[in-house]
């Protein structure tokens, strides 16, 4: 029979949240820096082909 598994503390459950919604804003940063960088052409690991 399937037993129900122990309730999570809110500060934990704040805790794993928070720590996720971190991960989240650290990718975000990096990609609009990254795109900033393109957009601005001082880009060294990508070659982004102008129009011209």
């Amino acid at each position: 029979m399937a037993v129900p598994k122990k309730r999570t503390s809110i500060s934990k459950k704040h805790i794993r949240r928070n720590f996720w919604k971190r991960k989240g804003y650290w990718a975000a940063v990096k990609a609009f820096s990254l795109a900033k960088s393109i957009s601005t052409g001082y880009s060294k690991g990508f070659f982004v082909r102008q129009k011209k």
